[in-house]
């Protein structure tokens, strides 16, 4: 369903379970949609009585486009971000973060348990810090607070992730080149089987594909420095999911994060990279519920 969160901006959403349960809301990635968290993963989620919410960030899937502003030179963007120069964005990482709280509004949520992944993991980390009263947890997952001293992206997953499939190429065509890409990305000792990563890929690319709102999510992402400020005012309890063979955000930016957050908890996965493999996804899943769960509890005797 189409929910509007503000006069220019519909997010396309999904609910499950039931509404009268605790909330989590599922934050997804740099030009990933809602489909991309794992149907087994929310499944996991309800079974253990909470209400999951899943959706499109703008410029994602099928909720509003920005299409006014046409990215351009790419590169040349990543370079000034990088050495900290402005980027020219038509938005900034806050404004997905005020989608997200204006979601909840939308939905009569007052607080919930927010979950983001990659750039996902990036805006929650936001919504937890700069509105604190609506979060009852967060689970940053492959994520990073994008202080400048971090390492960067190992070099051939930088250039699988900016690499542009052929223009006006199949949905055939471009799972191809998203399997390639995950071929890199990915869990190197839990690989996701190839017939499962071909489905999951057909299905997202036949639902939509937007790289001109990818490239400006990008350019958000660039556009808004670090976040250091907003995870060292978080107070929400706080899990730290990163894979220790993470190539596109290394190990070291889920340490640096979880260490910027008071009290947060780290879980490191060996074997996992820049993904959310099958094989994974039990263990996933009771991490976050888990957490959920202690962080409900603490909020309600805080409220006794």
């Amino acid at each position: 369903m189409q929910v509007q969160v503000s006069p220019q901006i519909a997010l396309e959403v999904e609910q499950h379970g039931d509404p009268e349960r605790p909330a989590i809301v599922l934050i997804m990635g740099l030009g990933m949609q809602l489909v991309a968290w794992p149907d087994a993963l929310v499944d996991a989620l309800v079974n253990r009585g909470f209400h999951v919410i899943r959706f499109d960030n703008r410029d994602a899937g099928l909720s509003t486009q920005i299409d006014g502003f046409r990215p351009r030179n790419l590169p040349t963007a990543m370079l000034r971000g990088a050495v900290g120069w402005p980027v020219d964005a038509p938005y900034r990482l806050s404004e997905l973060a005020a989608d997200t709280v204006c979601l909840l509004d939308a939905l009569g949520i007052a607080r919930a348990h927010v979950v983001g992944a990659s750039m996902g993991g990036m805006v929650a980390q936001i919504v937890a810090g700069r509105h604190r009263a609506r979060v009852i947890s967060l689970t940053s997952i492959m994520s990073t607070s994008g202080a400048r001293r971090l390492p960067p992206p190992r070099l051939d997953a930088l250039l699988a992730l900016t690499r542009r499939p052929p223009r006006g190429a199949t949905v055939e065509a471009l799972v191809e080149h998203y399997i390639r890409l995950f071929g890199v990305i990915g869990s190197p000792a839990h690989p996701t089987p190839q017939d499962a990563l071909r489905e999951r890929l057909h299905r997202s690319l036949s639902r939509a594909f937007r790289p001109a709102g990818t490239a400006r999510q990008m350019l958000a992402i660039l556009a808004s420095g670090d976040r250091c400020a907003e995870l060292a005012a978080i107070e929400a309890p706080t899990l730290v999911i990163h894979g220790s063979a993470d190539p596109l955000v290394p190990a070291a930016a889920g340490r640096d994060t979880a260490r910027r957050v008071r009290g947060a908890t780290l879980l490191e996965v060996p074997g996992m990279g820049h993904d959310l493999p099958p094989s994974l996804l039990p263990m996933l899943a009771d991490a976050i519920a888990t957490h959920c769960e202690r962080a409900q509890a603490m909020a309600a005797q805080d409220s006794a």
